[in-house]
């Protein structure tokens, strides 16, 4: 793993990226299909998102004929990218506090009694 410093991702970055690791390689207008099916966005947004995220090193393309065809970067795996973002999230929101994290996503997202038992025990489970 690289020391270099994780650039943030924004929301339309990361719904990029969820969908190109979800189809494993895609074109702009893979990614534009799927988001399509959401919301209204225009092709170039897309692209410039695509390459952005190529430019922060989170993912890679290849050239076929004068398609790109972009994938995540083999170093950067889905759940190291989320711990990075969390870290940074955790760092700069949160003043380095998990419990503070962990107080304000349980005081304000509305967890099922399920989502509050797991987390219980993810949490003992990480005692044993």
């Amino acid at each position: 793993m690289s020391n270099k410093r994780f650039l943030p991702i924004g929301k339309t970055e990361l719904e990029v990226l969820h969908i190109v690791w979800e189809l494993k390689e895609a074109t702009v207008n893979d990614v534009l299909e799927q988001i399509l099916k959401k919301r209204k966005v225009a092709y170039t947004t897309i692209m410039t998102v695509m390459k952005n995220l190529s430019g922060k090193g989170v993912l890679k393309y290849r050239k076929e004929g004068t398609t790109y065809v972009y994938s995540a970067k083999q170093s950067q795996q889905p759940e190291e990218v989320q711990g990075k973002l969390l870290s940074e999230i955790l760092d700069k929101v949160f003043k380095g506090s998990p419990s503070a994290l962990i107080q304000t996503l349980v005081k304000h997202e509305n967890l099922s009694k399920e989502d509050r038992e797991e987390i219980k025990k993810l949490i003992d489970g990480m005692e044993d």
